[in-house]
């Protein structure tokens, strides 16, 4: 089992082994691999007989004492032979079923936890978001703040990373005496798995707007300088906030609820999409019982997302399911305030009101990409298909014309 770098290091390990592997042998990669390259891997390996398996492993350094979340695909064979080990070092749930479970062929295993990196973007830059309207917004202090999301993690919010944010705000830093929160630089990482669940959004045409807002703010957070330089020079408000605390922190609340149900409806409809277009077959389910426990983004809400997928297995966004749309409609008063106070204070909140526009969007029976394939026709003859007619017949207008006169044959696309 490898655990490195992922890129040229993996293949140069594989290559170092491989003279000393024989038909059969099984070699694993615990790290994060683009799943293009476990595919390519696993096919290379198969042609010397090896069996090959991407192993996506979360859980930190927690996950590395207690048992971390591990999803494996690749070469189905290796599974009857890793099983017993993997189940017996994954974190559990409270019914004791593990957190790992065989997820598909080649890098379906690297792409499941592709996807899981690409959420945790999201729950933490909705977190940020909330601690951020807090701070600024609100003046509220570390230990307020810490009480709050305290709070939250008691309820529905439970997880993880809720439950670290409230740690994080009670440490104190012993030369300034400060919370060590408002010492540490705000530029964040990143190691490349948002961008690349971004990217095969785009790729497989599926809209998650709000995994890739998380990766966008954090490019922005890297050009400190530049954002210091222009605060002295853009106008804009910088107002405090002037309510109802007490009713603003419901709200906040339910906003970052029903915004994270909108990031992991929007993971799950990227894995739907990637499992029909690789053969993968994903079970849902299952992975929603493996991110419960070990992993990062783990929350008690995966008990709603298990129930949903195994209620209804084709079901075509979490949305839909019958829990998740309540929730929605009831947060829809404080999830729209939330959105309007941020504006209003000019305090940036890209994946909060990103996950309303989504939700809006996916709720919109119509949309202006009637005007788009209008525009693309126009200047491209792109052609644009009709309301009246079946779909896959193509139309073109020809729009310099006197009249516009629609023509009357089927372009092929």
């Amino acid at each position: 089992m490898m655990m490195v770098r992922a890129g040229h290091a993996v293949d140069d390990l594989i290559s170092g082994l491989t003279p000393h592997l024989e038909s059969g042998d099984i070699i694993i990669d615990g790290g994060n691999s683009h799943f293009t390259d476990t595919i390519r891997r696993c096919a290379a390996a198969a042609e010397k007989g090896i069996l090959y398996v991407g192993a996506g492993v979360s859980g930190g350094e927690e996950g590395a004492l207690h048992g971390p979340s591990i999803m494996p695909g690749g070469h189905p064979e290796a599974w009857f032979f890793i099983k017993p080990v993997f189940q017996a070092i994954a974190a559990k749930v409270e019914d004791g079923s593990p957190c790992c479970e065989w997820l598909g062929p080649d890098g379906a295993g690297h792409f499941v936890k592709m996807v899981h990196n690409g959420i945790e973007y999201g729950d933490m830059q909705l977190i940020g978001e909330a601690y951020h309207l807090m701070s600024q917004g609100m003046g509220m202090s570390a230990a307020e703040m810490h009480e709050v999301f305290r709070e939250w993690n008691a309820g529905d919010l439970d997880s993880y990373l809720i439950e670290i944010t409230a740690d994080i705000l009670t440490q104190i830093d012993h030369d300034t005496n400060k919370p060590v929160i408002d010492v540490i630089l705000d530029v964040a990482g990143q190691k490349g798995t948002g961008k690349w669940t971004s990217q095969v959004g785009l790729d497989l045409g599926i809209g998650i707007p709000q995994i890739a807002e998380a990766v966008f703010a954090r490019c922005l957070s890297a050009i400190k300088e530049e954002r210091v330089a222009a605060s002295r020079e853009l106008a804009g408000p910088a107002g405090v906030f002037s309510g109802d605390r007490k009713t603003f922190l419901s709200q906040l609340k339910d906003a970052v609820y029903v915004s994270k149900i909108c990031s992991y409806a929007q993971g799950f409809q990227l894995l739907r999409a990637a499992s029909q277009a690789y053969g993968w077959k994903l079970n849902f389910g299952d992975i929603a019982l493996m991110w419960r426990g070990g992993c990062i983004i783990r929350a008690r809400f995966f008990g709603n997302i298990k129930a949903a997928y195994d209620a209804d297995p084709e079901l075509a966004n979490l949305l839909l399911a019958p829990y998740f749309k309540k929730v929605a409609a009831d947060a829809q008063g404080s999830w729209r305030q939330v959105v309007k106070t941020a504006i209003g204070l000019g305090i940036p909140t890209p994946a909060l009101a990103t996950a309303l526009t989504y939700y809006d969007a996916y709720r919109s029976a119509r949309l202006p990409a009637n005007l788009l394939q209008a525009q693309r026709d126009y200047f491209g003859a792109h052609t644009y298909e009709r309301i009246d007619k079946p779909r896959g017949e193509s139309f073109h207008t020809n729009w310099t014309g006197k009249g516009g006169t629609t023509s009357s044959s089927t372009y092929v696309v």
